[in-house]
């Protein structure tokens, strides 16, 4: 049994000086943990102190229902909303654990919680990345690799080891001016004896900040095997750094050999952020309770430490010996990481603490790699274009052509840049989660089980659908039955329910046709994708009207940002002659599909061009080369950014387009060809 003492247990202050708050047992299931509750707890709160894993997808805002919990009777706890929740859930107990407070002895059962089991087709080895250049170790790198064969000191020389070390370094390599943090000193002198002062430096020559050095010492590797030549029986010729890109929903990383300039891995791993919000603006919300950045921070932290430990295991090296960093994410996601207050960014004026964070050392941050080595995290522009923007800019190769080229990052925002690298600019709109399955009834992320893609018969009005496959069950030639629908099967299902009359271009279902799919569900109007029989959970699978109008409203959003983009230099969105969609989000949209529900414009699919994770190999192109580590920078600085809530010119756009696929069908003329 564990018993835990809620830190609100009693309250002496202002004019509750000496009143005793009541106290309360929360018997917690399955787990078996008890903990004691002041009157007024959240039960979200009880459940973390009791130390237990337990999801808050939006933040604790009540949206999105998905921490649901059972209490017994329903005895001790009093529900501030039920949003989300019917009448026969109520019946049986069901509780927002973030809306709902303790107000006696209670007995609350936390259903499992959603597990990720999604096959990270990134993960594992990683395929060759082509770049944009030829890699040379000497001419593009400053982080550097020194062999020392340093003279032992004797009575008849005692010159202190760090003098030692310089001197070395610079006799034999013409690197002067040597510094080193209190750490690397603390080690130095049993580092030199152990070795038999023969020792590789690892030195940093320069970093962006300081471009005239001075150089500084990270670490010193044993032996002194040079760049060139046979190696000594024990020793390697490695200097390992990492990409990493910290997406809101994925992080991602590269393993590199900077001697060489090839990704030895690439680890995948969803963002531990997730637990407390699925989208930033409920982090940001997250952030501001108490103790909430250190929480986030830390499930970030974690999560690039496992990548890091993973990469590292897999490449046969210890996470200490990666001695670099480049780091990409929005705006939120760089603050959360250095435990920056994200709250500026969702309030009027929507300023970030600071664009480009200079570096910082890993130790400072718990990340576990060499301690010594430092965090870049590059550049960003805005509070909704940060650094995976910039980056992915350069990523893209937006910039190798003088094409007018629009590029785009789906996700949680979307984020978008148009120009052509004479100029860019940029704006951000709100798409919300949806077309990744949070608020949407069935919604679920691109796992095992979830519906990825589904046709619509004309004349039954009949799904047929895919679901992505649980490899066990497939070994034995058997189906994987559905859980819920994921983003790219909602918008193959949404264009397929509309091109059928199931739904018509306001997104109302179609009562007047003979289906049994077609019903008025506990929610309001539904369409049944699966039924329960065929399910995993024994249940239908549907979208209802809710979840469409969801749908259409982030659809609306990302299409009206870039087209009030174009409008705003005088453009027609036919006149972009590419258009590059980045983000691991964007390889899994089916074009046609896109155009018919009024997601992308209808242009000649040629023109369209998936591109993957952009942010990570801008952040694998800066890692490797200064220069493109100055793109990046020079990116984000000529970018101007254009802020949609300014005027109504968004919110007219918005509105045009909360139709499928648009209130003025010309601008979709294929669309309008299918429809006859």
């Amino acid at each position: 049994m564990f018993l835990l003492t809620c830190p609100l247990s009693h309250l002496l202050t202002g004019s509750n000086k000496g009143v005793i708050i009541a106290t309360h047992t929360v018997h917690l299931e399955p787990s078996g943990k008890t903990a004691q509750a002041a009157t007024g707890a959240l039960l979200t709160d009880v459940i973390r102190e009791a130390g237990l894993d337990f999801n808050i997808p939006c933040g604790g805002q009540g949206r999105c229902g998905r921490c649901a919990v059972i209490a017994k009777d329903s005895a001790g706890i009093r529900r501030r909303s039920t949003v989300r929740l019917s009448q026969k859930d109520l019946s049986a107990g069901y509780a927002l654990a973030c809306q709902t407070v303790v107000e006696g002895d209670a007995r609350i059962t936390i259903p499992p919680q959603e597990k990720i089991e999604r096959r990270l087709t990134t993960d594992k080895t990683a395929g060759k990345v082509s770049l944009p250049f030829v890699y040379s170790y000497l001419d593009h790198q400053s982080l550097r690799l020194f062999p020392l064969t340093i003279e032992a000191p004797s009575l008849g020389d005692q010159t202190d080891d760090w003098s030692r070390l310089k001197r070395s370094l610079a006799a034999n390599h013409n690197v002067s001016n040597l510094v080193a943090d209190l750490p690397v000193l603390q080690k130095l002198g049993q580092s030199l004896r152990d070795n038999h002062w023969q020792v590789t430096a690892i030195v940093e020559m320069k970093t962006w900040d300081r471009p005239k050095g001075p150089p500084r010492l990270i670490a010193l590797q044993p032996g002194s095997s040079p760049l060139s030549g046979p190696l000594i029986e024990g020793q390697t010729r490695n200097l390992w750094a990492a990409a990493v890109d910290i997406g809101t929903t994925t992080v991602s990383l590269y393993l590199v050999n900077l001697l060489t300039g090839e990704i030895a891995t690439k680890a995948a791993e969803y963002n531990g952020q997730i637990r407390r919000g699925e989208d930033v603006i409920s982090r940001i919300i997250f952030a501001g309770k108490e103790n909430g950045l250190q929480d986030l921070q830390t499930l970030v932290v974690d999560t690039i430490n496992k990548l890091a430990e993973r990469a590292a295991r897999r490449a046969k090296i210890k996470p200490q010996e990666i001695y670099r960093m480049t780091v990409t994410g929005n705006s939120t996601m760089i603050h959360l990481l250095l435990g920056l207050p994200p709250s500026s960014i969702r309030l009027d004026p929507f300023v970030t603490t600071i664009n480009q964070p200079p570096p910082v050392r890993a130790g400072e941050l718990g990340i576990n790699i060499c301690a010594q080595a430092n965090i870049e995290c590059l550049p960003g522009v805005a509070s909704y274009v940060g650094a995976d923007i910039s980056a992915g800019v350069i990523g893209s190769q937006m910039c190798g052509s003088q094409a007018l080229t629009l590029f785009l990052d789906v996700g949680t925002n979307g984020e978008m840049v148009l120009g052509d690298c004479d100029w860019l600019i940029s704006c951000a709109c709100s798409a919300g989660p949806a077309f990744e399955g949070a608020g949407v009834q069935d919604g679920m992320r691109a796992t095992i089980g979830a519906i990825e893609e589904v046709w619509v018969n004309n004349d039954t009005f009949e799904p047929t659908y895919r679901v992505i496959p649980n490899p066990r069950l497939e070994a034995r030639d058997e189906a994987t039955p559905p859980r819920g629908i994921c983003g790219s099967g909602l918008i193959s299902l949404l264009a397929e329910m509309f091109i059928t009359g199931v739904i018509d271009k306001g997104g109302h279902l179609n009562f007047t046709l003979e289906s049994p799919r077609i019903r008025e569900g506990e929610h309001g109007p539904e369409y049944v994708v699966a039924w329960g029989a065929d399910t995993e959970e024994g249940r239908d699978i549907c979208i209802t009207k809710v979840d469409i109008d969801n749908l259409m409203r982030a659809k609306g959003a990302i299409y009206a940002g870039f087209a009030v983009l174009a409008e705003s230099i005088g453009i027609e969105l036919e006149m972009v002659e590419r258009f590059l969609i980045g983000g691991s989000f964007g390889q899994y949209i089916n074009v046609e599909k896109a155009v018919q529900i009024g997601l992308l414009p209808d242009l000649p699919w040629e023109r369209f061009d998936f591109l993957g994770n952009t942010s990570l190999r801008g952040a694998l192109l800066a890692l490797l080369n200064d220069t493109y580590h100055r793109q990046v920078a020079e990116a984000a600085s000529k970018m101007t950014y254009l802020e949609l809530s300014a005027d109504n010119t968004f919110y007219d756009a918005f509105t045009s387009a909360l139709f499928l696929p648009h209130t003025d069908i010309e601008k979709f003329p294929s669309v309008a060809k299918v429809l006859g």
